[in-house]
């Protein structure tokens, strides 16, 4: 997959099926998109690009992760900054400037809902009145639903807010994650045998799910384990207030110091907690230990 950050380094001459919008979360509504740029590649021998508006706002997914997302889905991913000159680009000079000087676009793909240009003017309506000018055709999609209501990033925020990450999961597609390096704690967890890894997300715009423990997959290595993950501040053994996740990767032996692990977010168990000792501490993470053992036994 070809890959820029911004749209002036995009020099490509073929036609292009393009689809256009945040894809904060690359949620099922977004994925929905994607295929049908894919199908348009396929079967009209177009290139298939990605236009990723980047507000730099927090965020469901890091530009790295939306990468690696698409990097076999997709010929091409453009990361375009929201900067001052696309906020006020008129709508119409977007269309005629950007998708049909610039990308060459042949099949334009989005959501009811998508507005771009100054003052949020171009709107679907306004794409489909400049499609024969510019000989391309348009392709406007019905959201995803579930449970009556319209998949979004907004959606999954909400769910993810609430410690439901198992209705966020569903929402995306997938499992919601965060990477980070591991780094040194107070090493509490190895003294009451059960050797945690701390890591603080890589980038600081990603949304952090409600405070409390939660099943999880770790990935070290390559490899997959399961464990469970406190994601808070650790009132019992630290003021700092410094929000990291702690994991506890049940079959894990090695030293994960300094490497880049992925946890992914399975099922809550309950808010965090301040314990009045050390030992509280400990007999609740035993049951925590318990919880994320019975919960992936049922998956099996």
């Amino acid at each position: 997959m070809q890959y820029y950050t911004d749209i002036n380094s995009y020099k490509g001459l073929e036609r292009t099926a393009v689809t256009l919008g945040k894809f904060d979360s690359l949620h099922r509504g977004h994925q929905k998109l994607i295929q049908s740029i894919q199908r348009f590649a396929q079967e009209e021998h177009v290139k298939s690009v990605v236009f990723a508006f980047d507000i730099n706002k927090d965020t469901l997914l890091t530009n790295q992760e939306r990468r690696q997302h698409l990097e076999t889905k997709v010929d091409c991913m453009i990361e375009c900054p929201f900067t001052k000159d696309i906020r006020e680009m008129k709508a119409e000079v977007f269309i005629e400037k950007i998708l049909a000087e610039k990308l060459h676009v042949s099949y334009v793909v989005v959501g009811t809902d998508f507005h771009f240009g100054y003052k949020k003017r171009g709107d679907v309506k306004m794409l489909a009145e400049y499609a024969p000018q510019y000989n391309y055709q348009l392709k406007v999609l019905d959201k995803e639903l579930f449970q009556n209501r319209e998949i979004s990033s907004t959606y999954v925020r909400e769910a993810l807010k609430e410690g439901n990450v198992e209705l966020a999961n569903f929402l995306l597609g997938y499992s919601y994650h965060m990477s980070g390096m591991v780094e040194h704690g107070k090493h509490l967890g190895r003294t009451l045998g059960f050797p945690t890894m701390n890591i603080v997300p890589a980038d600081r715009r990603k949304i952090i799910p409600r405070f409390g423990v939660y099943a999880c997959r770790v990935w070290v290595d390559g490899k997959c384990f399961h464990g469970i993950g406190n994601v808070g501040v650790k009132p019992t053994v630290t003021d700092e207030m410094r929000p990291l996740l702690e994991v506890f990767a049940f079959e894990y032996k090695g030293n994960a110091y300094g490497k880049s692990i992925t946890v992914e977010f399975c099922a809550f168990e309950r808010p965090e907690e301040k314990f009045t000792s050390v030992e509280e501490l400990k007999t609740r993470v035993d049951e925590d230990i318990m919880f994320g053992k019975e919960y992936f036994q049922r998956q099996n």
